[in-house]
C-alpha cells in the first residue's frame, strides 16, 4: 500500500491535513481567549438577571468552541495550504474598526458607520462600489433605528448638527 492519500497526492501520515483550517481555527481560538480576558471584570449575572458580561462571555466561549471544531476537522479532512496572507484586507478592516471607534463620538454614527464600511470595502479587489454604497446607507439607517431609537442608547447621530 502506498503512502499517498486520495487528495492531490498528499501523504497520509501528515498530521495536519488542512493547514489553512488549522491556522484559522487557532486564530479564532486566540480571538476568543482575548475576548474572555478583556471581559473578565464584567459581571455575568445569572440567566434570570443577565449582567453586562453574559453576552460577550457566551459569544467568546461559542467562538472558541467553533475554533476548536475547525482545528479538529483540519486534522481529519484534506484542505488547502495556507498560501499567501492578504495583509491589505486585514489592515484595512482593522483601520475601519479603529476609524469607527475614533469617529463615532465627534462625528456621529451618520458619518462613522459609512466611513468604516467604505474603508473595509477597500480591502477587496472584488468590491462593487454601487452595491457597497447602497448597503452602507441601508445598514447605517438600520443601526440608527436599532441603537438610537429601539434600544435608546446614547450614541450621537450627528453632533455637528445642532440637537443630534
Amino acid at each position: 500500500m502506498n503512502s499517498t492519500g486520495a487528495h492531490q497526492g498528499q501523504p497520509t501520515t501528515r498530521l495536519i491535513k488542512s493547514p489553512q483550517d488549522f491556522a484559522g481555527g487557532l486564530l479564532i481560538i486566540a480571538v476568543a481567549g482575548i475576548a474572555l480576558w478583556l471581559g473578565r471584570d464584567l459581571p455575568a449575572g445569572t440567566l434570570g438577571g443577565m449582567g453586562p458580561g453574559m453576552l460577550p462571555r457566551s459569544v467568546a466561549v461559542l467562538l472558541g468552541v467553533l475554533g476548536g471544531v475547525l482545528v479538529l476537522t483540519s486534522l481529519l479532512h484534506w484542505g488547502p495550504e495556507t498560501g499567501s496572507w492578504p495583509f491589505r484586507g486585514v489592515l484595512l478592516v482593522l483601520a475601519a474598526i479603529l476609524a469607527f471607534a475614533y469617529a463615532v463620538r465627534p462625528l456621529g454614527l451618520v458619518v462613522a458607520a459609512p466611513v468604516a464600511l467604505l474603508l473595509s470595502a477597500l480591502g477587496s479587489d472584488e468590491t462593487r462600489w454601487v452595491e457597497t454604497i447602497i448597503f452602507g446607507c441601508i445598514i447605517t439607517a438600520f443601526c440608527i433605528g436599532l441603537f438610537k431609537y429601539a434600544l435608546g442608547l446614547p450614541i450621537p447621530l450627528a453632533p455637528w448638527l445642532v440637537g443630534y
